[in-house]
Order: structure tokens, then C-alpha cells, then sequence
């Protein structure tokens, strides 16, 4: 059961505390890299074997397995194409224009913002699959104007891409896509072997020995960030529906047993409902093992005494997700700076 705190009766140590990662698969992560340095292809399909219990003899994605997949995930299409018209209409409003400054004679300053020649996209699809990552890492990169997108993602044991990921792929451009996953996938795209291109910079989310890998071939290709464990934080009123909020904290907490999910609210009420919702839920998802440890370990609830404090609270943790659901958000909204 997620634990309830009421604001200024326990330690602050205690109620903004995180999730303590210490992943220890440093050498490991090393070990892999070098590996594929070395090998290349080889020491990719052998890595499939032994993680993923993937022996496919091939490592591209065909044309045909992506019209496949389109065909399988039928209506959920619309629900991509959707989702994909949203992301790109936020994304256009991020271009930055270069721009010269020539006020003197002789002396010329500016910028030029170009796109890279190659993005690598990591998608995972060990314990989940996300084609929600597949759109939020590519859309962007082809609104940039990168020229090439090349996408690695695990297969399973039949050697197949999960279909909604690949349905993804397909409606937001990604030009080729290569089935391996984890260190030995973010080491192909830094270096590149006989069949993976090497890339300028790799994106996307992952488990503790992507994260690693990124970090470790950080210098030798760009990278967007060290991501993980999953944090969100919801800001909420009386008046929120505690199955919304509990769903929302959820969405996060699904993802990681060491991810956290916090919710701030003015109302005891409604922290109650929403930890009551929480646990009836969690008997509904498949994923419950994962999610429940993660909101027994590290979820919690607290209560302020109105929703500024409620917002201050916010700031002091500084989470990855924040949701403010409240009658009047936007009358908040400036009060949020971290």
C-alpha cells in the first residue's frame, strides 16, 4: 500500500528522498562494448542468443516484417497517426533559426544550427515495448532534417520486433531498423559493425546496462541524457478523479521497480481515494509485480495544507513527470520552476 504523509510531520530526508541506484554493471557494460569493437556482427548475434534467446542469422528489419506489423496493429494505427501529428505539431515550434552579427566592420559573430548527418534511436522491448518512444525520439529528428534514422530495439525468441513498435517506426519515418538491444545495440551504433551504421548520436530510454552504455561511449558519439529510474509527480485538488490520478502515477510506475511515483494534494480525501484506487488497479495490470514494488518502495502520498505549498513541494523534489491537475492550472503554473 503506498504510504500517506501529511506536510511538516516527518523529516524532509524522508519525503524527498529518491529511489538509491547503484547499478554495479559498469565492467560488465565494458566487457560488451569491447566485444563489439572487436567482433562486430558476430558479437551481436551472439548477445541475441544470449539475452534475448534471439538466433535469427539476420539483424535488419525487412521491408516486409514492417508491412506486417502495420497490418496487425490494424485500428491502432490512427491512435500512431494521431499521436504523431500532436508530437510534430510541438516540435515545429522548437526550430532555432541561426543567425550573423555584422554590426562592425570586419568582425562577424553567429551561430548556424544544423541537423546530424545520423540519429540512432534505442527502443526497448525487453520487459515493455514503448512505440510511444519510437514517435517522441524520431518525429523530432525529422523535423530537424536529419538525414538518416537508424532504430535498434530487441527481438524475442522468434526473431520479431513487437508490431506496435515497428507500426511506430513506419508511421514517423525511421529508414532502417536492426533487432538487438541493450550495451551491445548503444556500442553497434557508437562504432558501427558490418551491417549497423555507426551514428553521430544516440537517443532514447533504457535499462541499467543502456544507460551505462551510453555514458561509457559519451565522447565518442553524442547522446541525449542518463535516463532512469522514471519519476512522476502529480499536483492535485480536491475536486481530481482519484482513478485519473492513480492511472497517471501508475503509467510511471509500471515502468521500473526502482521508478517513483508521488502525489502532492490538498485533500486527505482525496489522498485516500487515490491510494484505494491505487491498489485496486494494481490487481488489473500485467505488469502489477513491477508497479507494486516500485509504489511500495518509493510512491508516496503527501498532503500540504493548500496547493501552493502543494506546488513548493513539487519544486523541492524537481521530478521528471509533473502533472498539475487542478480546476485552474494555469493560474499555477507560474508558481512551478523546477
Amino acid at each position: 500500500m503506498i504510504k500517506i504523509y501529511k506536510y511538516g510531520e516527518v523529516a524532509a530526508s524522508e519525503l524527498f528522498s529518491r529511489a538509491d541506484v547503484k547499478t554495479g554493471v559498469e565492467d560488465v557494460v565494458s566487457d560488451i562494448i569491447a566485444e563489439v569493437r572487436a567482433s562486430g556482427d558476430k558479437a551481436l548475434l551472439a548477445y541475441n542468443a544470449k539475452f534475448d534467446g534471439n538466433t535469427c542469422a539476420t539483424l535488419e528489419v525487412t521491408q516486409a516484417e514492417t508491412e506486417e506489423a502495420f497490418a496487425i496493429v490494424g485500428s491502432f494505427r490512427r491512435v500512431l497517426e494521431r499521436a504523431a501529428e500532436n508530437i510534430q505539431k510541438f516540435h515545429e515550434k522548437q526550430l532555432r533559426p541561426g543567425f550573423i552579427i555584422n554590426d562592425e566592420a570586419g568582425i562577424v559573430m553567429g551561430q548556424k544550427v544544423i541537423p546530424v548527418d545520423k540519429a540512432g534511436l534505442y527502443v526497448p522491448g525487453g520487459t515493455a515495448a514503448y512505440p510511444s518512444t519510437v514517435l517522441m525520439d524520431a518525429i523530432p529528428a525529422k523535423i530537424a532534417g536529419v538525414k538518416e534514422l537508424v532504430m535498434v530495439t530487441p527481438a524475442n525468441r522468434e526473431g520479431k520486433v513487437n508490431p506496435y513498435v515497428l507500426a511506430a517506426a513506419k508511421v514517423a519515418g525511421v529508414d532502417r531498423i536492426f533487432k538487438v538491444g541493450g550495451a551491445q545495440a548503444i556500442a553497434a551504433l557508437a562504432y558501427g559493425t558490418e551491417t549497423i551504421p555507426k551514428v553521430d548520436k544516440i537517443v532514447g530510454p533504457g535499462n541499467a546496462f543502456v544507460a551505462e552504455a551510453k555514458k561509457q561511449v559519451f565522447g565518442t558519439v553524442s547522446i541525449d541524457m542518463i535516463a532512469g529510474p522514471s519519476e512522476i509527480l502529480c499536483v492535485a485538488d480536491k475536486n481530481s478523479n482519484p482513478m485519473h490520478v492513480a492511472a497517471d502515477l501508475l503509467s510511471q510506475a509500471e515502468h521500473d521497480k526502482m521508478a517513483t511515483a508521488v502525489l502532492v494534494t490538498d485533500s486527505m480525501d482525496l489522498a485516500e481515494q487515490v491510494a484505494a484506487e491505487i491498489e485496486r488497479q494494481l490487481q488489473t495490470l500485467p505488469r502489477e509485480e513491477i508497479a507494486r514494488t516500485s509504489i511500495e518502495q518509493n510512491g508516496k502520498i503527501i498532503v500540504a495544507e493548500d496547493l501552493h505549498v502543494a506546488i513548493e513541494i513539487a519544486n523541492e523534489i524537481a521530478p521528471e513527470h509533473l502533472e498539475l491537475c487542478m480546476d485552474q492550472p494555469f493560474d499555477y503554473l507560474s508558481e512551478v520552476r523546477h
